[in-house]
């Protein structure tokens, strides 16, 4: 990267930086369900943070962009990473082809740095897009899901740490699925809370952050969940236009929930993840 263009991201990370502390924390209500409350923001850049986030087991933050994708894998044609998750020390990416695509695939990097690829042929009526995964606390099943207007999430046997998959990779199979209660839109990321509930992140026109509750711990049968609406990720930009969410990340052992958003134009260069924490429990 030329010094001129260097010098332009970093004038546009540091004038969103200004903009994000002026706007503050977040509109999380104190009585939403599951009860949050904004703390704080943080930027990272687009290029590789703009699509997901991640928490480690020594609390440091994982981060996820297009820039994040490895020549070897753009090369097979993966050229969209969703929002990431880890458990147990295993990392687990979400990609995703180009139009036309007809499976989608799911890579696991081990905690000594192995990497395993697990492709997912696309089922009847199965959507393309990988937008994330989120690993249930027991470390035995993977939830997925698409893009656009969606009554379901997808549920798989989480790849390496479910014995019931191949060991270093292979073909993923869909499990029971989990069905929505009311449809959501453009889920970009969902983690785990508990073994019952999920919060995700909807790229809907209200940026709201959403609860799924479920009715038990997953075990690979279909289930049927309950959703509701926590609260809207804050909408503040020097920058005119759209905004995106983008990824979602539960850190258990600080209690801390992150949340991404892009702002729109040139000041998309940056991603602003706002964090929370839960008011109740």
């Amino acid at each position: 990267m030329s010094a001129r263009a260097l010098g332009r991201r970093t004038a546009v990370l540091l004038v969103a930086a200004a903009a994000v502390t002026a706007a503050g924390p977040g509109t999380a209500r104190a009585d939403s369900p599951g009860g949050w409350q904004g703390t704080g923001s943080s930027l990272v850049n687009s290029l590789t943070g703009g699509e997901g986030v991640a928490t480690r087991a020594d609390g440091s933050v994982l981060t996820r962009g297009l820039g994040s994708i490895p020549l070897g894998l753009r090369i097979k044609g993966w050229n969209h990473v969703g929002d990431p998750d880890i458990a147990g020390g295993y990392v687990f990416d979400a990609y995703q082809g180009g139009d036309g695509a007809t499976s989608k695939m799911f890579e696991v990097t081990t905690p000594g740095g192995q990497a395993y690829d697990y492709t997912h042929p696309l089922d009847a009526g199965e959507a393309l897009n990988n937008s994330f995964d989120a690993v249930s606390p027991d470390a035995q099943w993977m939830v997925a899901g698409e893009w656009g207007t969606m009554s379901r999430l997808q549920v798989f046997p989480a790849p390496v740490t479910n014995p019931a998959t191949p060991a270093t990779g292979g073909t993923l199979a869909q499990a029971g699925q989990i069905s929505l209660d009311q449809p959501v839109q453009d889920v970009q990321g969902c983690d785990f809370v508990s073994a019952t509930r999920l919060v995700c992140a909807s790229d809907d026109a209200a940026k709201d952050v959403l609860q799924v509750d479920l009715p038990h711990a997953l075990d690979g049968s279909a289930v049927t969940a309950h959703v509701s609406t926590l609260f809207q990720l804050p909408q503040d930009s020097i920058c005119s236009g759209t905004f995106e969410s983008e990824g979602i990340d539960y850190d258990a052992n600080a209690r801390v929930l992150r949340v991404e958003i892009v702002s729109p134009s040139v000041c998309a260069a940056a991603t602003t993840i706002y964090t929370y924490r839960p008011t109740t429990g």
